[in-house]
């Protein structure tokens, strides 16, 4: 009867590891764009309320879009923050 050869340790299948990026930092502009965004969107939307529509912009209801596109494009920021 035939005897297979034992295979040696070094000849065994190995996962290949996965190649990890370093964690990259933050671009100093980030931090302070969205956080000026947050702060401008909502008092925009304040000062509509509290001045009963005449500012920032005597525009009606628009005023309520800008302030939440700033308070969007804040969040769409706030998806690079690592």
């Amino acid at each position: 009867m035939a005897v297979s050869k034992k295979r040696e340790k070094s000849d065994a299948y190995k996962v290949p590891r996965r190649a990890t990026k370093p964690p990259s930092e933050n671009p100093k502009w980030l931090v302070p764009t969205f956080s000026a965004l947050l702060v401008v969107g909502v008092l925009w939307i304040l000062v509509y309320y509290i001045s009963r529509g005449q500012y920032p912009f005597d525009i009606g209801n628009i005023n309520m879009f800008i302030g939440f596109g700033f308070l969007l494009v804040a969040m769409g920021l706030l998806t690079r923050w690592r």
